[in-house]
């Protein structure tokens, strides 16, 4: 190698002395588009009397913004890797303001769910490209594991952080401004990203697969909306089942044309590696179980404990606090001397233990003897397997496909979610009315039939949270068994970057 092409490589492996003021930036990109997959929820009600959406309607609030976002992402990535990470970064941000901009300002439901739509298309370019710029800017073991500690506690707690942030501005300002609290977010991040990140090297120039882009997005598309169709309409919905045949079909054409092409849009050596593969599958998993949480126990503390907005969102403070404590010290301080999988899968059986807890909930139970505890367990549980989760996924990737490794997390987070959701919802609602069915009949007065009501419900989220424990089991059990990587010293010492795909596949002894 001549002395130029030397430089050029020292030059190229040398870390970016911007790379910590880099991830101040990042993070707040990543902490926007994660809050706002909650922030709007709190405030949907008020919106909705507002602009005089109707019930039937009022759920496109949400899946606008769920389908854009989901659907996109693959693509999203792919546009990192060619156009550039910062470049995409920058344009996500500045796109996302925009829309959150108009979405403040809409005066019907039209201009609401459009800019709901914008807001995920634009979160989808940004998403990967955030977690892109930090799998390339951190490469040493030690600096990886407390840059992706800071990163997996934001990727947990963002979404609860919505809930406070939504009951705090619902409650004392207006619903509006759920979406204009984006604005400032944005701005900053895209000014300090244009002036402190510089491009990283190893972009894919290759020529965009067009009919990889087509088949998942529409693939992917067609699996969110068959789940929040599921929540709204039931399993059994013609539509329903249409969908989710469509989305089998497309997905695997979608496979079948990604492994003909040249330059794929996603590069099927990214997911067939165990560990990346584990990785995406257990988080997967873990989101279904972590969104329907959310969910009914945001219903819970408003519904059957009376709980305001605000008081809702503080209640989940202790979720947050752990979850930044197990990504923090936990997981940051256990990654570089255990495997991955003695992180992730002890993470999810205690968030499990979390979830069992609330399965014993009742109408006067108490948030400090019952709800305090549950949550800790959950947060700690959570942000000790993110961590790691979120560091592996991207770990040993070429650069010219980190663009499209960083969307796949993204992607199992987002149909997760949407799967959670919907999932979670439809049972609850249907152990709920067979509740109500066994038990009516005995309720005489109305303050009976009231308590019958509450204890229904009560009973449904139980039900629900039972199959959560569940799912986070499976997780735990994929974590196991799938991702055999050592500790990232180990890996790293096992060779180049380059070669990290290959050492990945042998288990490692932590020393």
């Amino acid at each position: 190698m001549s002395e130029t092409a030397q430089a050029t490589a020292a030059k190229a492996q040398a870390p970016d002395p911007n790379r910590w003021k880099a991830l101040t930036f990042i993070a707040l990109a990543q902490l926007m588009v994660v809050l706002d997959a909650t922030i709007v929820n709190i405030a949907l009600p008020s919106a909705q009397q507002d602009l005089g959406i109707s019930d039937g309607n009022r759920q496109w609030v949400i899946t606008a913004y769920a389908l854009a976002f989901g659907g996109l992402l693959l693509f999203g990535g792919r546009i990192a890797d060619i156009w550039g990470r910062k470049r995409t970064f920058v344009t996500g941000l500045i796109g996302f303001a925009g829309a959150s901009a108009l979405g403040g300002a809409a005066t019907n439901e039209a201009m609401l769910l459009g800019s709901r739509a914008l807001q995920g298309a634009f979160g989808a370019l940004l998403a990967p490209a955030a977690l892109s710029l930090l799998a390339v800017m951190f490469t040493d073991s030690k600096e990886r594991a407390k840059a992706f500690g800071i990163y997996g506690a934001i990727a947990g707690g963002g979404g609860a952080v919505g809930l406070i942030l939504g009951g705090f501005l619902t409650e004392y300002l207006d619903w509006r401004w759920t979406f204009f609290v984006n604005i400032p977010f944005a701005v900053v991040a895209a000014a300090g990203a244009y002036f402190v990140i510089r491009e990283p090297a190893g972009r894919n120039r290759s020529p965009l697969d067009i009919p990889g882009v087509v088949l998942s997005t529409l693939g992917l598309v067609s699996l969110v909306y068959g789940f929040t169709r599921a929540e709204s309409e039931g399993w059994g919905d013609s539509m329903t089942i249409g969908l989710f045949v469509a989305s089998a079909v497309l997905l695997a054409a979608f496979v079948l044309v990604e492994s003909k092409v040249k330059a794929p849009l996603l590069p099927l050596r990214v997911i067939t590696e165990r560990n990346r593969g584990g990785v995406y599958l257990s988080l997967g998993l873990a989101i279904i179980a972590m969104f329907g949480l959310f969910l009914f126990l945001t219903y819970y503390l408003q519904i059957v404990k009376g709980y305001s907005p605000v008081k809702t969102g503080f209640a989940f403070l202790p979720m947050i606090a752990g979850m930044i404590a197990g990504s923090t010290q936990i997981g940051a301080r256990l990654m570089n001397r255990l495997p991955a999988r003695l992180l992730m899968g002890p993470g999810f059986l205690v968030a499990a233990a979390g979830m069992l807890l609330l399965t014993q909930m009742e109408i006067g139970s108490s948030y400090a003897a019952l709800l305090l505890p549950a949550m800790l367990l959950l947060g700690l549980g959570m942000g000790t397997a993110f961590m790691p989760a979120m560091s592996l996924a991207t770990l040993g990737v070429e650069p010219r496909d980190s663009g499209v490794a960083s969307a796949m997390v993204n992607t199992s987070q987002q149909v997760g979610g949407a799967i959670g959701t919907a999932l979670l919802n439809t049972i609850a609602a249907s152990a709920t009315t067979a509740y109500v069915k066994d038990h009516i009949a005995g309720a005489t007065t109305q303050p009976q039939q009231q308590l019958v009501q509450l204890q229904a419900q009560v009973h449904g989220y139980t039900n629900a949270i039972w199959f959560a424990v569940g799912i986070l089991v499976v997780a735990a059990g994929i974590a196991f068994t799938f991702i055999n990587a050592g500790s990232p010293d180990s890996t790293a010492a096992a060779g180049s970057v380059e070669g990290a795909e290959d050492d990945l596949k042998v288990p490692v002894i932590a020393h």
